[in-house]
């Protein structure tokens, strides 16, 4: 299955796809950690100014770039199945786009997108924030590992 194009493109979707899990893994296992060390309006308010800086250029073209890719190479996995590593290709691509693509935009997009209206001083806002970051940051393990599932299907398709 790996000719040359196809070959470029599973390089860039384990090049992109691991850069995206290392993302997520930052989140998981220090950044939020770190919020949730803060008093509920200092994390909130930390959070609401990552959720606005993270929507550069660079990070979008990372995060749905590898998301192309990977829609790209699903199809020609299914184009080309039976031939070594289409299977891996799928896997990896299925992953990424269900794991985190959707998880992203299903479940975290309309999170972030409540916790930009709050007022970080409310009263209430200390007991959503407890329950926003437990919630939030179980689901960022549900992308953290399917990055990394992507990326090893990828790594591994290419050795096939």
């Amino acid at each position: 299955m790996i000719d040359g194009a196809t070959l470029s493109l599973t390089v860039a979707a384990a090049i992109s796809c691991g850069l995206v899990a290392g993302v997520f893994f930052a989140f998981s296992t220090f950044v939020m950690p770190a919020l949730h060390r803060l008093s509920a309006p200092q994390g909130v308010t930390a959070m609401q100014s990552i959720n606005v800086t993270v929507l550069t250029p660079l990070f979008m073209l990372a995060l749905f770039g590898a998301a192309a890719v990977c829609a790209v190479l699903a199809v020609l996995s299914i184009v080309h199945w039976g031939e070594k590593g289409a299977g891996l290709v799928l896997a990896g691509s299925i992953a990424y786009l269900l794991g985190t693509i959707v998880t992203t935009m299903a479940y975290h997009v309309p999170r972030n997108d409540k916790l930009s209206t709050l007022d970080a001083n409310a009263a209430d806002t200390a007991r959503y924030w407890g329950h926003f970051f437990t919630q939030w940051t179980t689901m960022n393990h549900v992308r953290t590992i399917s990055s990394i599932a992507a990326t090893i299907c990828f790594t591994l398709a290419l050795r096939a």
